[in-house]
């Protein structure tokens, strides 16, 4: 039986969708020799402001272009309000879930979420058990990854609660479909995302008790993969980045080294993960961390955006359970899907696994960017074979879905424009009151036929927009 994929501009018909039509005729009365015109000149721009991504283990260098497609994915406003609503309950439940979970933990005494998938979790942090943080909130900063199977509903594909990454994509993403192509701005109404920057700043400050704390971004160093949004934020937020060189700790509160003598540091926007955060309480070998960081951070004198700790969350094994946490905390029903998962962990759902791994996506709990992963389907016989004696070896460490018809989106590729499957990240955020800007992040396989949209596997990006229905 073929396989059906929901197509974001056209519908079965092949008649264009309502919220696409004003972009339809745009493009029927464009040649497509100024298209590429204006993709080179998109791919310039970002090489001179150095909007990079960084390639770990690849032979021909360290840093590339992340490709950006001038194909915008649309979506309509009346569509977008579910999604907001339905991205904002997961991670309101999900900070609930963390706070439960250093606390009372009521959820694993209910019997909902079984206590040897967290307690014994690689992202849970003991150090965390019962710590209060200022408003309950332990992410701050969330990107919730979103994909369309075949007839259009929205699945929630995993929940990113750590050190998220590709909002800066975003923001340049728009700002290079306004320079080039401003007339399609003039002819429908785009909701804007350029405050990411200051809502970020505000949901910052509101994470410390103090009236007006200082903020920094700490950064890994130029060598991470994302370094460039790093630079980018503290850039746009007008705050210090920093290394961890740059920062320590005396009476258990944390300074900056400036040339003007040590500055108190209040709130640290961290992009760096649990195990290099301090060397004295982590991987003592880690030389990008700030040694007493935990004693000053257990003190309440300075706040990490995100906690330490919400890793256990984000974890692909935990988030089969996100549904009932959503029941449990909030006492209403999720309004954005899980993937059916299958826990390989399970005896039973293990056998399902390994009789059906030509049909499945199986993934590392705590894997990420793409890696560690086996797309059934396109897989050869031989990466089967290699990944059943993995599951076999360590059935804990890997999950299961079903391999789903990702929606595909209009896109410029060599030979012109055709259809390539997408996902979408919202970026979610967590202060006085849980916000989120209209459109995200808008991932796209290049390769034709391919399910992977992560960066680091050759995936592209696409400007969201977000657009009034042609109703209103």
């Amino acid at each position: 039986m073929a396989r059906t994929f929901y197509d974001e501009m056209y519908d079965a018909s092949g008649a264009v969708r309502p919220h696409y039509q004003a972009f339809s005729r745009w493009l029927a009365d464009t040649p497509e020799e100024l298209l590429a015109q204006r993709r080179r000149e998109a791919d310039l721009l970002f090489h001179r402001a150095g909007i990079t991504f960084t390639l770990y283990g690849d032979d021909q260098g360290t840093e590339r272009l992340i490709p950006f497609d001038i194909i915008p994915r649309s979506i309509p406003a009346s569509e977008w309000r579910i999604v907001e609503r339905g991205c904002i309950q997961r991670v309101q439940a999900l900070n609930m879930f963390l706070g439960d979970l250093y606390h009372d933990q009521r959820i694993i005494k209910a019997g909902i979420v079984p206590a040897e998938q967290v307690l014994a979790n690689e992202g849970y942090q003991i150090a965390m058990q019962g710590l209060n943080l200022h408003r309950d909130l332990y992410a701050h900063i969330a990107g919730v990854d979103l994909v369309r199977d075949g007839d259009g509903s929205y699945y929630v594909l995993e929940d990113n609660l750590r050190t998220p990454s590709g909002v800066s994509y975003m923001l340049e993403d728009r700002k290079m479909m306004m320079r080039l192509f401003p007339e399609l701005f003039a002819a429908q109404r785009v909701a804007p995302v350029d405050h990411y920057p200051n809502l970020l700043l505000d949901t910052l400050k509101s994470s410390s008790p103090l009236d007006n704390p200082n903020v920094v971004v700490l950064t890994p160093g130029r060598f991470n993969s994302t370094y460039f949004e790093h630079a980018f934020l503290s850039r746009e937020m007008g705050v210090e980045l920093v290394e961890g060189a740059d920062l320590f700790v005396r009476d258990d509160k944390l300074f900056m080294r400036t040339t003007s003598g040590a500055v108190q540091v209040d709130v640290i926007y961290r992009r760096l993960d649990d195990a290099f955060l301090d060397p004295l309480a982590f991987n003592p070998g880690s030389m990008l961390g700030v040694p007493g960081l935990l004693a000053c951070y257990r003190s309440g004198n300075v706040v990490l955006a995100n906690a330490v700790g919400t890793g256990v969350a984000d974890d692909k094994s935990v988030y089969p359970y996100v549904d009932d946490m959503i029941r449990f905390y909030l006492s209403e029903e999720p309004i954005l899907k899980n993937v059916p998962t299958f826990q390989c962990r399970k005896p039973a759902e293990l056998s399902h696994v390994l009789a059906n791994l030509e049909q499945l996506v199986v993934k590392e709990t705590q894997g990420s960017g793409g890696y560690g992963m086996l797309v059934g389907p396109a897989a050869s016989k031989a990466e089967i074979a290699e990944f059943r004696t993995r599951l076999i070896a360590r059935p804990e460490a890997y999950i299961a879905q079903p391999t789903l018809c990702l929606s595909t989106c209009p896109t410029f590729v060599e030979r012109g424009i055709a259809p390539r499957h997408i996902d979408l990240r919202p970026f979610v955020l967590s202060g006085k009151e849980t916000r989120i800007v209209p459109g995200g992040l808008t991932r796209v396989a290049l390769r034709e036929g391919s399910l992977v949209v992560n960066s680091s596997q050759g995936g592209g990006t696409k400007d969201t927009w977000v657009v009034e229905d042609s109703s209103c």
